[in-house]
């Protein structure tokens, strides 16, 4: 049945593409994939994409995928994420800006780790936050929430410095309560965005959430970096 909800909203966003040509897309790769500093791909690789559909009004539908790796034992299938996404956002470009969405996570290989998660951002000019919240994080019953805040500033040609923090804290992280955060710099280049950044939390060195002295779930600091480019590209 989870199965059947994500290809129903794949085919939702599918239709509205076809309809509207206010479409992109959006390709990754990374040398580790993280999420709110723990690594989800046991710091490995990882390929990512993107689809989305915003309609003028404001309303915003989208798809995105990547592998992961959450380890050798009952999570063994568990290869592939899939969030489908929605919501509406708004304000001025060069004023305050808001989104509030709902984000679907799916791990299509093992749907008991399926799990809902509503969100609220805001920014302005060079500075962005937001909440998130789930109340059944990674399908076991407890509540989670996570918020961040970060700023990116231009400098020179085509650079940026990025800065951010964020905590994670809710039923779910009773005995795991942490802050992560990030620092470093983007470069346009072309159609291209590159990103070298340092990631890292609170936790004890070597610490892992769940999967202690391993790859999976790993919370060190490390260097991350990462290249994307989106489409349709721009003819400049």
């Amino acid at each position: 049945m989870q199965n059947v909800r994500i290809l129903a909203a794949l085919g939702l966003l599918s239709a509205a593409g076809a309809a509207n040509a206010e479409v992109s897309a959006t390709v990754t790769a990374t040398n580790d994939y993280v999420f709110r500093g723990a690594s989800q791909s046991a710091e490995d690789p990882a390929l990512q994409a993107s689809v989305d559909y915003a309609n003028e009004s404001g309303w915003y539908i989208g798809a995105w995928g990547s592998n992961v790796d959450f380890g050798p034992d009952d999570a063994a299938d568990v290869g592939i994420e899939v969030d489908v996404y929605t919501g509406f956002s708004g304000g001025a470009e060069d004023g305050l800006g808001w989104d509030v969405g709902i984000n679907y996570y799916a791990y299509p290989e093992e749907s008991d780790y399926n799990y809902p998660e509503i969100y609220g951002k805001l920014s302005y000019g060079m500075f962005s936050g937001g909440l998130f919240y789930s109340n059944d994080w990674l399908n076991l019953g407890d509540d989670a929430m996570y918020i961040n805040g970060g700023v990116s500033v231009p400098f020179a040609d085509a650079f940026s410095f990025n800065a951010g923090v964020g905590y994670s804290f809710g039923d779910a992280f009773e005995d795991t309560e942490y802050m992560d955060y990030s620092i470093g710099v983007g470069y346009t280049v072309g159609n291209f965005e590159l990103g070298l950044s340092y990631v890292d939390t609170d936790l004890d060195e070597g610490d892992a959430l769940f999967v202690e002295d391993s790859d999976v779930f790993n919370t060190e600091g490390r260097v991350v970096f990462t290249i994307s480019t989106s489409f349709p590209w721009s003819a400049d």
